[in-house]
């Protein structure tokens, strides 16, 4: 039986499901292949969920999973071979050496995360880099591919050719690569020397003001301020839910934005209209506050070092969410239950489902908010150096892109002949 090594991070050897199925002189190379797939699926679901290996795991994955909805004969007959395969496997693992087997996948995925945090990696940027990490682990098959930079580079060049992705994501994919390489396994120099595909840059979804009011008029109560303030401040989705009570200041209109996209932070504009609304939610949220602390619930979490610096001051009034969730939660870098914001994806679900209540017939997420909060400001004669300020854009050709929605900006205004033709034609 394979015993093997994703880096020098690990704690020691670990079985590989993956190199034993390979290896099986029991099964024929169909039979390997056909019990690959569904393996390799319930690994995914078991990691994503944070679930430990065995029996009990299995079963709920075949409730949940497998039986969701209808499966041919052959298929549960196949996938049952498969998890029978693979149980038997766990407990021989058991009992030669009682460790708790891990796939190639898990293994690269959790050597990313255990490197990322000790190198001071946020909580999403570790994430991002064990879905890469983890997706490249499945392709290359077996711990030894996966510490070959060649085999990255394929798989990189293949991820470019082959599936197309956007430029923005080739360089994601990249630097998860790298930090895996160099970080994790240790390479002194990484270069994968990948000639990247430049893509355009898409143009944005814009809703007009009169949808956008139909979206605040039906979504759920409970996320009808957050949609406000995006659209009225211009905010991404995680910089909305990242508020604090310290980050609105209803006296200057302004609410400041801090360890934003790139670490930076920025003021803007907090909408006149909903400083009344402001207050109510404050009041609201003073209650949730005053019961947590009542019941010895820890404080929110802080960012950064400041946890460590003022270990109390999550327990302050001024730290707490403007938009906190409804139930506590286990923050995932500590362990500790506390109250966390809205997750962004709830939200998320509650404007889609309104831009569908109300009929739109656009791809509305929440990042139209924003970019229509970008677009209403320039049609509305705002210059383009303040509009990239509010937005915190690193660069101007970004913030421009915004010039080719707008309606009397950047030579949109142009007619089209067919109106005047028809003008014409009626008079």
């Amino acid at each position: 039986m394979n015993t093997t090594t994703t880096s020098s991070s690990s704690s020691g050897p670990f079985y590989s499901w993956e190199e034993d199925l390979a290896a099986a002189r029991d099964l024929s190379k169909r039979e390997k292949e056909a019990f690959r797939i569904p393996l390799e699926w319930m690994t995914r679901w078991r990691v994503g969920n944070n679930m430990p290996s065995g029996r009990e795991t299995l079963r709920r994955f075949w409730v949940v999973k497998v039986l969701e909805k209808p499966r041919e004969a052959w298929q549960l007959e196949q996938w049952t071979e498969a998890f029978r395969w693979y149980l038997a496997w766990e407990e021989r693992c058991m009992r030669e050496r009682g460790e708790i087997p891990r796939s190639l996948y898990e293994r690269v995925r959790r050597a990313v995360d255990l490197t990322g945090s000790r190198r001071g990696l946020a909580l999403n940027t570790r994430r991002t880099y064990m879905g890469w990490a983890g997706r490249f682990a499945i392709w290359a098959g077996s711990s030894e591919a996966v510490k070959d930079p060649a085999k990255a580079r394929e798989w990189l060049e293949r991820l470019v050719a082959e599936q197309k992705v956007s430029f923005a994501t080739q360089k994601q994919a990249l630097n998860a690569l790298v930090f895996f390489f160099r970080d994790v396994c240790k390479l002194e120099e990484v270069d994968l020397k990948v000639k990247f595909r430049k893509t355009q840059k898409r143009i944005p979804i814009v809703l007009s003001i009169d949808e956008v009011l139909k979206i605040l008029d039906v979504i759920d109560e409970r996320h009808r301020l957050a949609a406000a303030v995006q659209y009225g401040a211009g905010l991404r989705v995680r910089e909305l839910m990242n508020l604090r009570i310290k980050d609105i200041d209803s006296s200057r209109q302004q609410i400041s934005i801090h360890c934003s996209k790139g670490d930076k932070s920025r003021v803007t504009v907090l909408p006149a209209s909903l400083i009344e609304l402001m207050d109510t939610q404050k009041a609201k949220l003073r209650e949730i506050f005053e019961r947590d602390r009542s019941e010895g619930v820890p404080g929110v979490a802080l960012p950064g070092a400041l946890g460590r610096k003022y270990p109390k001051a999550g327990e302050r009034w001024e730290w707490f969410w403007l938009f906190p969730g409804d139930k506590l939660s286990t923050d995932p870098s500590t362990g500790i239950i506390r109250r966390h914001h809205v997750p962004p994806d709830v939200y998320g679900r509650a404007v889609i489902q309104a831009a569908r209540k109300v009929g739109l017939e656009k791809r509305v997420t929440t990042h139209a908010l924003r970019h229509s909060f970008a677009t209403h400001l320039l049609e509305g004669g705002t210059d383009i150096r303040s509009l990239q300020e509010l937005l915190g854009h690193s660069d101007i050709r970004t913030t421009e892109i915004y010039t080719h929605v707008t309606k009397n900006v950047g030579g949109t205004c142009v007619k089209s002949p067919l109106d005047a033709v028809m003008r014409r034609q009626s008079s």
